[in-house]
């Protein structure tokens, strides 16, 4: 196996996960009002802007993680396996309930780091 043959396999890896990961956000949109889902947003809007204070170049380092090759593919493995066992120890969460827990776990880990 060459060197291009282990960078497609790995870029193929890392566009498999990009649709999971897109599947799994219209699954967890599709399943709440638009009341509710815009209250969501907010909360998640204002914890977004909070956690770019301590880290301003998230968006480019997740856009480099798609672009070499198996990062991504590793980094939302992870992921999901936070998630599944996020989701077996609290039987009623939902992925908002996740992404606050993920957000304000990342900002508190930046806030001790930088005290």
């Amino acid at each position: 196996m060459s060197y291009l043959d282990i960078c497609i396999v790995g870029w193929n890896l890392n566009a498999f996960m990009f649709v999971v990961n897109f599947l799994i956000a219209i699954k967890s949109i599709s399943g709440v009002n638009r009341e509710n889902l815009m209250e969501e947003s907010q909360v998640l809007k204002e914890l977004k802007e909070e956690l770019e204070k301590y880290y301003p170049y998230r968006t480019q380092s997740t856009i480099i993680s798609y672009i070499v090759p198996f990062t991504a593919f590793l980094r939302m493995s992870f992921r999901l396996l936070e998630m599944f066992f996020f989701f077996q120890k609290n039987t009623q969460a939902r992925m908002f309930d996740y992404m606050v827990y993920k957000y304000t776990n990342e900002i508190n880990k930046a806030k001790n780091r930088v005290s």
